[in-house]
């Protein structure tokens, strides 16, 4: 049995759709955000960084974390095995590291940027608003159509992040929290990244895709993608 240490709202939603796709049986603890969005002091009774994901693999005795990490074990002990190209492989490999090691740390600033500019005090709101808007237009923002670029022409080509594959594998599973942070931060739409969207849409419409939302709890990345799906692209 495996426990899923489920932080609302987090990465940890993408293991729980990769136990789905695994059929492996799992139990969910969630966490739920305190009013300033920060994890609850109770997940560091689960692991010392107070982070999430974190798994427990009873069977093993193992606790492990890092969502890549976690990914990748997973597969390895309860995946079929899957053939591979060796390109197929090195754009696995690629992309599996690059949504951990460069687009989520991007868009987590960009996030939190805009967050800490809101909890200044009200007075200092304009100067910290000017700021920080200022560092992320110059930082940021010119880096995200970079990043959309090189993902829209990969999925122009493929149908998964590994070349040839007929499924996902680890990168998508890694990649997807971070393309739908992209769509609710109005970045990604069906104008501007038509093959981003299309991805994302084929992602959240598999049934362990939604098994995995119906378990997890409310997550307001899918949520809030979805929403948009529904209301169409003049929203």
């Amino acid at each position: 049995m495996i426990v899923v240490h489920h932080l609302a709202h987090s990465r940890s939603q993408r293991i729980l759709w990769l136990l789905e796709e695994l059929g492996v049986p799992y139990e969910v603890r969630r966490y739920e955000r305190m009013p300033d969005f920060k994890a609850p002091p109770t997940l560091f009774e689960a692991h010392p960084l107070g982070k999430s994901p974190v798994i427990e693999d009873k069977s093993e005795g193992i606790v492990l974390g890092e969502s890549c990490a976690i990914i990748m074990y997973l597969r390895q002990k309860y995946g079929e095995s899957q053939t591979m190209s060796a390109e197929g492989a090195l754009d696995d490999l690629y992309y599996t590291h690059y949504a951990e090691s460069t687009l989520l740390p991007l868009l987590v600033t960009r996030q939190r940027l805009l967050r800490f500019a809101n909890s200044a005090p009200w007075y200092l709101q304009p100067l910290f608003h000017y700021a920080l808007s200022a560092y992320r237009e110059m930082y940021v923002e010119p880096d995200l159509p970079r990043h959309c670029k090189m993902i829209e022409t990969h999925l122009t080509r493929n149908s998964w992040f590994s070349v040839g594959s007929d499924g996902p594998t680890s990168a998508d599973y890694a990649m997807i929290i971070g393309l739908e942070a992209l769509v609710v931060a109005k970045i990604v739409t069906p104008e501007t990244y038509p093959a981003i969207r299309k991805y994302i849409e084929k992602v959240q419409a598999r049934p362990a895709y939604q098994a995995a939302l119906q378990k997890g709890g409310v997550f307001l990345y899918a949520k809030q993608t979805l929403a948009t799906e529904q209301r169409g692209p003049e929203a």
